[in-house]
């Protein structure tokens, strides 16, 4: 546990996320400071591979369903 303040427009956003996803505001702040660290520790897959696999499915999608098989 830890307690902390946060910009009251920000805090106010997440509150609003939460409610539209359904979920309480610590889980949101968990997942936020999950891929926050994540990303400071190069672990998340960078945007721009993420992109290049994206493109990839769109474009090969029936090649690599084929081969799958």
């Amino acid at each position: 546990k830890f307690a902390t303040q946060a910009d009251p427009d920000v805090l106010s956003e997440l509150r609003k996320l939460a409610g539209e996803e359904g979920k309480q505001l610590q889980t949101l702040v968990d997942e936020a400071l999950r891929e926050y660290l994540e990303r400071k520790r190069g672990t998340a897959p960078r945007k721009h591979v993420v992109q290049a696999l994206q493109a990839s499915l769109a474009q090969y999608d029936s090649l690599y369903r084929e081969l799958a098989k």
